[in-house]
């Protein structure tokens, strides 16, 4: 179960897509839990999530968690299927509770009452394509898999295709 959750091929696609959805995730996630980046930090967001926004506690902070630890779990390929499955969903929940009434289109010209969805669709294209194909090379996940089956490291499975 382990390896089916950690094993990736030795593809550099997929490190590129998860590279560029953790290394654009992580100052969101470091707002909400450190206040970095002009962020309002954990108690800030969480007061903001649960008291303006009536989102339950428990949701708010698995939010909170998804886009930090989620975020630092894809930049160094860790637990990368779970990490892309958190940030698919926070992407999915922040679609329906906020942008979707703003359209598609980001606010580029100012005039839109809020930012419209396209931001999260991209994102969550990228948390399915890491769902299926795993963290790809230079990450955590392959090391660990190649250790757990070493006989189909030796064989030669896992180089690009």
């Amino acid at each position: 179960m382990l390896n089916k959750l950690l094993h990736t091929e030795n593809d550099y696609g997929a490190l590129f897509v998860r590279l560029a959805l953790g290394i654009v995730m992580f100052p969101h996630g470091a707002q909400k839990l450190l206040g970095w980046f002009g962020g309002y930090g954990f108690a800030g967001t969480m007061g903001f999530f649960t008291e303006t926004m009536g989102i339950p506690y428990l949701l708010a902070l698995l939010v909170v968690l998804a886009e930090f630890f989620g975020a630092l779990g894809l930049i160094f390929g860790a637990l990368t299927r779970i990490a892309a499955l958190g940030i698919g969903g926070v992407m999915l929940g922040a679609i329906f509770l906020v942008h979707l009434p703003h359209g598609f289109f980001m606010n580029w010209s100012g005039n839109q009452a809020g930012e419209g969805f396209e931001f999260h669709l991209l994102a969550i294209g990228m948390s399915l394509a890491l769902l299926i194909r795993g963290a790809g090379a230079l990450s955590i996940d392959r090391l660990l898999s190649n250790k757990l089956d070493p006989e189909r490291a030796a064989a030669g499975h896992g180089h690009n295709h």
